[in-house]
């Protein structure tokens, strides 16, 4: 790539480059390679036709590089001959900026199976963040191979998984918040042998829970795209409880006149599930977000949002009989009575540690918390632990269970990982689902020392034979030097 300006130094001299400041000026300064990055100046000392032709490192991220010798471009229109075509035939067809030959773009994936890559598919939602989905698409395509960027609201994650699905060590990082995160493990699970890819999460949404539980952050803080990808590589990898949620209408309720949907907006749960105040007000949340879209860019006036709709159900009090239309049971246990003497307003059933945008409503004394111990912890909330949640407080822990069977006999707000809805009175049952690989960020003090190599010191006898031995006898196989003819000439250490 041709520079006019570039602040590094020159990987060939180490001399700085010299802008010229000048804005007519069309003097190119500097070459850049698009691949490792390494930038030489514009002259023959520094950069000759020799060094086209070798071999590029593809930088410092090699390692999660997809190499551009593994893209394999198909042929136009499935015939061989059409894609060796004349420039001239070829320049021919007319091409309308409207229409663009799509086919061009068809593309197939041939890995050459390497120990040390394992490459990694990037998988942005441009919604998410305000702009930052958008900035970031352009920053990994930059650092890494563009065809292994996509943009998923040009129709969704299925398209690059199935093209990646036979890469060996293949990892996935979902950019977004924890409902696109949930998309991408909902299409793994529908591509045979692609649910062992391990998932990595970059924070992009309003709540962001699974990537705090991850070690992730609670966002995005414009760190640089390389930083990210240097702690992917380093990442670890660890299990996560998925959990199925089966809705069938609950046939004992007699009447019609009950408003809401007849099934919940996701069967597959990764992070939680609720029923109750919270998730009344996670749906006006999505309501007002889908009325006015353009209000809801910015990740501070989302959290403000569930502040403000949070102090108004504090004094409404609007689900304070939430017991008295349902029923629980965990484990064949019944709970009802339990919750009906809390006088809780929602039942969350939580299966990572971090709920509502990093709170932890789980008290570690009733047990741990763990993503891949099979159990899902059940925990009762009144208003007024919901809103002390902020603040380092927690709910009551109901149980810890394998199962569970939610049984309403009204239309209740509901909310499986932030997406809401209200759901007819139904039975609802909960029950292990799978587990999924994720990937999460390694902490300082969990850190793989390194090993360092220890050198044996060893004495090796160098002995040098004169030249006009070697130029007599170096044709001859069988001749052997007198003692005399060696010449010792150091002792050295390796």
């Amino acid at each position: 790539m041709h520079r006019r300006t570039q602040k590094d130094k020159c990987s060939q001299c180490g001399k700085a480059f010299q802008s010229v400041l000048s804005f007519s000026s069309k003097e190119i300064i500097a070459l850049t390679c698009s691949w490792c990055k390494i930038s030489v100046h514009n002259k023959t000392a520094c950069f000759n036709d020799t060094k086209m032709n070798e071999p590029c490192s593809l930088g410092k991220h090699s390692n999660i590089i997809v190499p551009p010798s593994w893209i394999v471009k198909l042929p136009r229109k499935g015939n061989f001959k059409s894609s060796i075509r004349s420039p001239k035939k070829r320049s021919s067809k007319k091409k309308t900026k409207d229409k663009p030959d799509k086919e061009d773009k068809l593309f197939v994936i041939k890995p050459i199976p390497t120990v040390n890559v394992k490459p990694v598919i990037i998988f942005i939602n441009p919604k998410s963040g305000g702009n930052q989905g958008v900035k970031l698409l352009q920053k990994f395509q930059w650092h890494l191979n563009p065809r292994q960027v996509f943009d998923l609201s040009r129709g969704g994650p299925r398209m690059g998984l199935e093209l990646y699905k036979k890469v060996p060590n293949l990892r996935v990082l979902a950019c977004g918040g924890d409902g696109t995160v949930g998309w991408v493990l909902s299409i793994l699970d529908q591509i045979a042998n692609a649910v062992s890819f391990p998932v990595g999460v970059l924070p992009l949404g309003t709540g962001n829970d699974l990537a705090r539980a991850l070690g992730w952050g609670g966002g995005y803080m414009d760190e640089p795209v390389s930083k990210i990808l240097t702690n992917l590589e380093e990442s670890e990898t660890i299990l996560l409880d998925r959990w199925n949620l089966e809705v069938v209408p609950n046939e004992q309720v007699k009447g019609t006149d009950h408003a809401g949907k007849d099934n919940l907006p996701l069967n597959v749960m990764n992070n939680y599930f609720s029923l109750g105040v919270d998730a009344q007000i996670a749906l006006e949340f999505h309501e007002a977000r889908e009325a006015n879209p353009e209000k809801f860019s910015s990740r501070m006036y989302n959290k403000l949002f569930y502040g403000v709709r949070g102090g108004i159900e504090l004094l409404d009090r609007k689900w304070k009989g939430l017991s008295d239309h349902m029923t629980l049971e965990c484990d064949g246990k019944d709970l009802t009575q339990r919750i009906k003497d809390l006088k809780v307003h929602a039942i969350l059933f939580l299966n990572i540690p971090s709920y509502g945008g990093g709170t932890r409503p789980w008290n570690k004394s009733a047990g741990n918390n763990s993503t891949d111990d099979g159990l899902i912890e059940v925990i009762g909330l009144t208003i007024m632990q919901i809103t002390r949640l902020q603040t380092g407080g927690t709910g009551t822990p109901l149980c810890q269970c394998k199962t569970a069977r939610i049984t309403t006999s009204i239309s209740v707000p509901m909310q499986v990982d932030g997406e809401a809805c209200r759901l007819k009175p139904s039975v609802i049952t909960l029950g292990f689902f799978n587990q999924a690989t994720m990937m999460a960020k390694r902490r300082k003090g969990r850190q793989t020392p390194t090993r360092e190599t220890t050198i044996e010191k060893h004495k090796v006898s160098v002995q040098r034979l004169r030249l006009q031995d070697y130029e007599q006898h170096h044709c001859d196989k069988e001749y052997e030097c007198s003692e005399g003819r060696l010449k010792c000439i150091d002792t050295i250490r390796a």
